[in-house]
């Protein structure tokens, strides 16, 4: 059964950091690209990031360039997203995404992604 787990939210001071992860089961975890994508209260969900099968390849949205690194290992089926210099901004629900993309790069564009986790929730508040 194809799955996506997502944990590592809470509550977290403006400037602390998180780390969230995303834990894969039920497919070929390296023949797929991986996104990150949050949805603020009242907001359309917006893509934070992404990463390709092999991890060669990376992509950030604007908001969150400079302060967020995504990774991933394939030997534990996980993806993960560091997150440093939080923002009242980034508040919202994370979700992980896979995309069947072999190789080459990784788009943050939600309608490519055809499975989907739960979520995850980010606070930012002091």
């Amino acid at each position: 059964q194809f799955q996506l787990v997502e944990s590592g939210g809470g509550l977290v001071q403006p400037g602390g950091s998180l780390r969230l992860s995303c834990a894969a089961s039920g497919f070929i975890f390296h023949y797929y690209a991986i996104g990150w994508f949050r949805q603020a209260p009242g907001k359309e969900r917006e893509g934070v990031s992404c990463i390709s099968s092999s991890g060669g390849s990376t992509n950030y949205g604007d908001p969150v360039q400079g302060r967020f690194t995504i990774s991933r290992d394939n030997a534990k089926n996980t993806v993960y997203l560091q997150m440093n210099s939080l923002k009242p901004e980034d508040t919202g629900i994370y979700y992980c995404a896979a995309e069947l993309r072999i190789g080459g790069s990784c788009h943050i564009a939600e309608y490519e992604y055809a499975y989907w986790g739960q979520g995850t929730q980010v606070t930012v508040s002091s």
